[in-house]
């Protein structure tokens, strides 16, 4: 289990009204489950729990990673797609790939010109060495294997092509952070249920955002699996942080 054992987290899994709800244990299986039951209002919810920084991360992410028109870049976890429309304004070619069905569907309904692919981060359906760059927002910390996640990202990028990963993390502050754990474990399942179309997934979501290194913790394993010159950026005070790294 991925989890610091000082935080004594262990979810249980279950399905709420038909719909499945993971566990710490991050089982493929059910993580698709879980996404793709909040896929309908997927988006909006995002923006509604985070007070509209959504916008904000997904526009330092694509800054990060240098892009420029004729690249290739890589968007693993993109969900219904609106990262990958953020990372194509840069003029590179975006290719969106993710593990939940449910959330590929909700984002070819309304952006059918986004490329979305069906896929999992342990095996990326991809050649070696395919793109310039390669991100994964949010959704590292739901793989059951993170290193590994991490050496396949690098198998398909570049010598010398770039990763960013847009991950929740760690505020800095101790104030801010003791207000941020309050309203992550206790208001935002609150919000969920009023927003959400599977507010039991947001539970998991605290759970599993509590359970995450933090920024230098997460910097080691990137450096550890295939990266170097690993670099990071907190965002929103270390809500989210922004982690660089180069392919070896």
């Amino acid at each position: 289990m991925d989890i610091h054992p000082a935080l004594g987290v262990c979810a249980t899994p279950g399905t709420v009204d038909g719909v499945t709800r993971a566990d710490l244990e991050k089982q493929p299986h059910e993580i698709a489950a879980m996404f793709d039951g909040v896929a309908r209002r997927y988006d909006l919810t995002n923006t509604i729990l985070s007070f509209g920084q959504d916008r904000g991360w997904r526009r330092a992410t694509r800054e990060a990673l240098g892009l420029g028109p004729g690249q290739r870049v890589l968007d693993v976890g993109a969900g219904t797609g609106v990262s990958t429309v953020e990372l194509a304004t840069s003029g590179a070619y975006a290719v969106g790939l993710d593990l939940s069905i449910g959330m590929l569907q909700a984002g070819r309904r309304v952006r059918p010109d986004v490329p979305l692919l069906a896929g999992d981060a342990l095996r990326l359906p991809f050649a070696d060495e395919s793109f310039d760059a390669v991100t994964i927002s949010f959704a590292l910390r739901n793989v059951v294997d993170s290193a590994a996640a991490l050496r396949e990202l690098a198998r398909v990028t570049r010598p010398g092509g770039r990763l960013v990963v847009c991950e929740f993390s760690h505020p800095t502050n101790a104030a801010f952070r003791t207000a941020y754990m309050s309203y992550l474990m206790r208001s935002l399942p609150e919000v969920a249920r009023r927003v959400a179309s599977n507010p039991d997934a947001y539970v998991y979501l605290a759970e599993s955002i509590r359970a995450w290194p933090d920024q230098p913790g997460l910097a080691a394993r990137i450096a550890t699996n295939g990266w170097t010159n690993v670099a990071w950026r907190n965002l929103t005070g270390g809500i989210v942080a922004l982690h660089r790294a180069t392919r070896q």
